[in-house]
C-alpha cells in the first residue's frame, strides 16, 4: 500500500510538473527509503525474467530496485517505468528495447550495457555512468545532466524534441555538463537537445541534426560534423577548435551567435 501511495504521489507530482518534467526531482525526496532502497533481491529479479515472454514481459512498473547490482542480466523488452534504480549497477546489462518511462536512474552505473531501441522518456538520470553503452535507435527525453558516456554511442537515437507533440512541455534530452567525448551520435537527432557545457570532444557528429540545439560553453574540438545540422543552434562560448569536415556542414551559416565562437 505505502509503495502504491508513493507511485501515486509520484506520478501526481509528474503530471502537475509536465510543463517542467525535468525539474521534477526538487519536488521528490531522494534520501527517501523508497528513493533508495530495493523491495527484490536479484535473485528475485532473475526469477521474474525467467517467467516472461515476448507476448508477457517482465512489468517492473514502479519497483524499487535501488542500489541493486543487476550487472549481466538480460532484461531486453522489460517494463520497467517509474521504477527506481538510483545507484543500481546495471554494467553489460542487456536493456534492449525496454521501456524506462518515467523511471529514476540517478547515477545508476550502465557501463557497456545495451539498451538498443530502449524507450526512456521523461526519466531521470542525472550523473549516470554509460561510458561504452549501446543506445542506438533509442529514444531519449531524459536528464543527463553530469552523466558520462564516453565512448557510447546513439547512433540514429532520437533524442530532439517532438515538436508535433509537446502537451507535456518541452520534452527533449537534457546532457548538460555531460561527458561525451567520442560519442557515436551519427544521423542522432539531437534537435533542441540542452547541451550547454557538454564535452563532445571527437565526437562523431556525421549527418546529426543539431537544430536549435543548446551549445552554449560546449566543447566540440576535433568532433565529426560533415552534414551535421546546425540550424538555429546557439554557438555562444561553443568551442569548436580543428572540427572535422566543418566546410560539409550543413546550415551552419543559420547557427546563432557564430560571432563569439571559441576557435582556437
Amino acid at each position: 500500500m505505502k509503495a502504491t501511495v508513493v507511485l501515486t504521489a509520484l506520478g501526481v507530482v509528474l503530471a502537475a510538473q509536465a510543463a517542467n518534467a525535468q525539474d521534477m526531482m526538487r519536488d521528490v525526496d531522494l534520501t527517501s527509503p523508497a528513493m533508495t532502497s530495493a523491495e527484490m533481491s536479484r535473485a528475485e529479479v532473475e526469477t521474474m525474467l525467467a517467467g516472461a515472454s515476448a507476448a508477457a514481459p517482465a512489468d517492473f512498473t514502479g519497483k524499487r530496485l535501488s542500489g541493486l547490482d543487476l550487472s549481466g542480466l538480460n532484461m531486453s523488452g522489460a517494463i520497467l517505468r517509474a521504477a527506481r534504480l538510483n545507484k543500481t549497477k546495471l554494467a553489460g546489462a542487456h536493456l534492449d528495447r525496454v521501456i524506462l518511462d518515467q523511471a529514476w536512474l540517478l547515477e545508476a552505473d550502465l557501463t557497456g550495457a545495451s539498451l538498443r531501441g530502449a524507450n526512456l522518456f521523461a526519466t531521470q538520470m542525472v550523473r549516470a555512468r554509460l561510458d561504452g553503452a549501446d543506445l542506438t535507435g533509442a529514444r531519449i527525453a531524459a536528464d543527463l545532466t553530469g552523466a558520462s558516456l564516453v565512448g557510447a554511442s546513439i547512433a540514429e537515437a532520437r533524442l530532439g524534441a517532438d515538436m508535433r507533440n509537446q502537451s507535456m512541455g518541452l520534452m527533449r534530452a537534457v546532457l548538460r555538463s555531460a561527458n561525451l567525448t567520442g560519442l557515436n551520435a551519427r544521423d542522432a537527432d539531437l534537435s533542441r537537445a540542452d547541451l550547454e557545457f557538454a564535452s563532445l570532444k571527437g565526437a562523431d557528429l556525421t549527418a546529426a541534426s543539431l537544430k536549435g540545439a543548446q551549445l552554449g560553453g560546449a566543447d566540440l574540438s576535433g568532433a565529426t560534423v560533415i552534414g551535421t545540422d546546425f540550424e538555429d543552434a546557439d554557438l555562444v562560448s561553443t568551442r569548436l577548435v580543428a572540427p572535422i569536415g566543418l566546410d560539409r556542414a550543413k546550415n551552419f551559416d543559420k547557427a546563432k551567435n557564430r560571432e563569439r565562437l571559441i576557435r582556437q
